[in-house]
C-alpha cells in the first residue's frame, strides 16, 4: 500500500469501491484496489472543493456599497489577470478571463496546499501540472480555431507554401514543446520546494526553517503567475488573425 495522507485515507475508505469499479469499467486496473484515490488527486479534490467553498462564501456577501476584504482581494487578482491580458492580447482580451483566473486561482492554492501541515502540494506531482498544462494547450488551440478558423491552420505551414514540409513537423514539436515546458516549469519547482521545506522542518523544527516557508510561498506565487502569463501569451499567439 502506497503512504497515505489522511484526507486520501478518507477519501479510500468511503469510495474505494465506487473508483475501483469505475477503473475497471474503463478497462483501468488499479495498482491498489482498496486505494485508488493517490494523494495527488485527492489533494486535487481537496483543492477544488476549498475555491468551491471560497467562491460561495464570496458570492454571499457580494456588495456594491460595502464589499468585504474577501471582494476586494478578488476583485483586485481579476483587475490583475484583466491588465495583463489588456497588455499581452490586446483589445476584448476580457473573454479569455473566466479560463485565466480559475486556472490561476487553482494553481496558486494548489501550490500554497504544501505548506500546510499534513498536506501536500498536488502540482508537486507531475500527473497535475500536466492535466493543467494539456488544459491551456487545448484551451488556446480550439480559441484559435474558433477565433481564426481554417485560417489559424495557416500559421503550421509557415510563411511560404513550398517551406510547408518543412514548418509543419517544427511547429508541432514546438507546440508540444510548450505543454512540456509547462509540465516541468511547475512539477520541478513545487517539487524542489515542498522537498526544501520539509527537510528544513524536520531537521530544525523552528527558527531557519521559517525562512524557507517564506520561500515556499514566494515560489508558489511566481511559478503560479508564470504559468497564467505564459497561457496568455500563447493565446496572444492563437488568436492573433482576429486583430
Amino acid at each position: 500500500m502506497p503512504e497515505q495522507l489522511f484526507f486520501t485515507r478518507f477519501l479510500n475508505a468511503a469510495l474505494a469501491g465506487p473508483v475501483t469499479a469505475l477503473l475497471r469499467a474503463l478497462h483501468i486496473e488499479p495498482q491498489y484496489p482498496q486505494a485508488p484515490i493517490s494523494n495527488a488527486v485527492a489533494m486535487e479534490v481537496l483543492v477544488f472543493g476549498f475555491l468551491v467553498l471560497i467562491f460561495i462564501l464570496l458570492r454571499m456577501r457580494l456588495s456594491v456599497e460595502r464589499p468585504g476584504a474577501l471582494q476586494h482581494i478578488f476583485e483586485s487578482i481579476q483587475g490583475f489577470i484583466e491588465g495583463q491580458s489588456r497588455d499581452v492580447i490586446g483589445h476584448h482580451s476580457e473573454r479569455f478571463t473566466g479560463f485565466l483566473l480559475p486556472l490561476g486561482l487553482f494553481i496558486l492554492v494548489a501550490n500554497l496546499f504544501g505548506i500546510v501541515p499534513g498536506l501536500e502540494s498536488p502540482t508537486a506531482f507531475p500527473v497535475v501540472p500536466l492535466g493543467c498544462a494539456i488544459c491551456a494547450f487545448a484551451y488556446y488551440q480550439v480559441q484559435g480555431l474558433k477565433l481564426g478558423g481554417v485560417g489559424y491552420l495557416k500559421h503550421f505551414l509557415g510563411p511560404v507554401w513550398w517551406l510547408s514540409p518543412l514548418m509543419l513537423p517544427l511547429e508541432i514539436i514546438s507546440h508540444l514543446a510548450r505543454l512540456l515546458s509547462l509540465t516541468i516549469r511547475l512539477y520541478a519547482n513545487m517539487f524542489a520546494g515542498d522537498m526544501v521545506t520539509l527537510v528544513f522542518f524536520s531537521l530544525i523544527p523552528l527558527g531557519i526553517p521559517v525562512i524557507f516557508l517564506g520561500l515556499h510561498i514566494g515560489v508558489a506565487l511566481l511559478q503560479a503567475y508564470i504559468f497564467v502569463l505564459l497561457t496568455t501569451v500563447y493565446l496572444a499567439g492563437a488568436v492573433a488573425t482576429e486583430h
